[in-house]
């Protein structure tokens, strides 16, 4: 692949958006370091790097939620990428929900608006 189609990793950890190929649906933000990227395009799947746990992140791995990459873009000054996903088993949120973005506010009141596909104290034990 060509270096000019690189994230520029040189101030750290660059954001990775993963949105729903087939609707445009933004399924969530996550961040990635240069062995993530290289991972993800080795695989053709989504891989992060956990800031929380301070370690590479295979997406789904434990889920099985995983994310199919269909195209990767990078915006104009290659310091965030968009990875147009498939969503296997609906779920892209640690909390069951399709979307992290599962919260909306709406004149004055906050209500879930993306549905919960699985039960993570089920999957993750918590």
């Amino acid at each position: 692949m060509s270096t000019a189609f690189c994230p520029d990793f040189s101030k750290g950890l660059v954001p990775a958006i993963a949105q729903d190929a087939a609707t445009g649906e933004v399924l969530m933000l996550a961040y990635m370091n240069e062995d993530a990227w290289q991972r993800t395009l080795a695989t053709g799947e989504a891989h992060y790097w956990s800031r929380s746990r301070g370690e590479l992140w295979h997406k789904g791995g434990t889920s099985g939620h995983v994310q199919k990459v269909r195209s990767i873009r990078l915006d104009c000054d290659n310091d965030t990428i968009l990875l147009r996903i498939e969503q296997v088993g609906g779920a892209a949120c640690h909390t069951g929900h399709r979307s992290c973005f599962f919260r909306e506010w709406e004149h004055g009141e906050v209500r879930d608006c993306s549905p919960v596909v699985f039960d993570p104290q089920s999957v993750y034990g918590r």
